[in-house]
C-alpha cells in the first residue's frame, strides 16, 4: 500500500520543495557518479539519478517506485532515465548493477520480516559480485520523532506556485520497533486538510546485520551522520554501506 504523500498527484507535486537537496543527498550522488550501473529503489520524484544524469553520468541509471504520482515527476524531470513502476517483489534483475540504494528511509517502510528478507535477497541478486547496497534509517536509539509535531512546519509550493504546508506528528503510540506517524497538509488548493500516515520499522544496528548477512551482504561500513561521524547512541541516522559477498 503506498502513502498518500506519494500516491496523491497534489502531493507528489509537493514533494522536493518540502524536502529540498541536502547532506544527504550530497552522499548518495557521489556514490552514484563513481558507479557504472545503479538501481535507485524508491526513487521518488527522480532528483538523484536525474542530477547524476545531468552531471554527466553515461552508464546505466535506473529508478523504481511502487507509487506512479512520484514517477510522473521523475519521468517529466529526466526522461533519459529507466524509470520503473514497481517495487522489489514486481520486478527481478540478477548481477546488473554496482549500486543499489534506498534514500531517504525507505528501507524502513519494509515493516516486517519477511518484507525485509525479500527486500534484501532481492538487492543481494541485483548486485554484482563485489557491488554495494547502500541506505539509510533512523538510529532507534536517537528517538527523534519524540521531537516532531504541528510546530515543525515546512513551507513548499508546487511547479505552479500553489503554496502548502507540511508538518509530521506521531499520533499513535510506539509498537515496538515500529512507529506511526501522520503527514498533514494544509494548503490553497485544498478545502481541508490532507492527511497521510506512515508507519517505519525502526531496527538497530546488530539486527540489521544479521538481516543482511542472512541475505549475502556484508556490512562494510557504518555512519551516524551525513559527514560519515561515527554511530553513537546519539547519531541521527544509521548509514550503512553493504557489499555482496556471495
Amino acid at each position: 500500500m503506498v502513502d498518500r504523500s506519494f500516491a496523491d498527484l497534489s502531493l507528489a507535486a509537493l514533494y522536493d520543495s518540502l524536502h529540498p537537496w541536502g547532506p544527504g543527498d550530497d552522499f548518495y550522488a557521489r556514490l552514484v557518479g563513481g558507479a557504472a550501473a545503479v538501481l535507485d529503489v524508491g526513487c521518488g520524484t527522480g532528483r538523484l539519478l536525474a542530477r547524476a544524469r545531468a552531471a554527466g553520468h553515461r552508464g546505466r541509471l535506473v529508478g523504481i517506485d511502487p507509487a506512479a504520482a512520484m514517477l510522473v515527476q521523475a519521468r517529466r524531470r529526466e526522461p533519459g532515465v529507466e524509470w520503473v513502476l514497481g517495487d522489489l517483489r514486481s520486478r527481478v534483475w540478477y548481477g546488473e548493477f554496482d549500486l543499489v540504494v534506498m534514500t531517504g528511509h525507505t528501507f524502513q517502510t519494509l515493516v516486517t520480516d519477511e518484507d525485509v528478507r525479500q527486500g534484501l535477497h532481492a538487492v543481494r541478486d541485483a548486485l554484482r559480485a563485489g557491488g554495494r547496497f547502500v541506505f539509510d534509517t533512523l538510529n532507534p536509539a536517537a528517538r527523534a520523532w519524540e521531537g516532531w509535531g504541528p510546530e515543525h512546519i515546512r513551507e513548499g509550493a508546487d511547479a505552479e506556485g500553489s503554496v502548502a504546508w507540511m508538518w509530521q506528528e506521531v499520533s499513535y503510540p510506539v509498537v515496538g520497533d515500529r512507529v506511526t506517524f501522520t503527514e498533514t497538509y494544509e494548503g490553497v488548493r485544498w478545502t481541508q486538510p490532507q492527511v497521510s500516515r506512515t508507519t517505519l520499522r525502526l531496527l538497530d544496528p546488530a539486527r540489521l546485520t544479521r538481516f543482511l548477512h542472512e541475505a549475502g551482504l556484508t556490512v562494510v561500513e557504518q555512519y551516524g551522520d551525513w559527514g560519515r561521524g561515527p554511530l553513537t547512541p546519539a547519531a541521527p541516522e544509521i548509514i550503512t554501506v553493504a557489499e555482496r559477498y556471495f
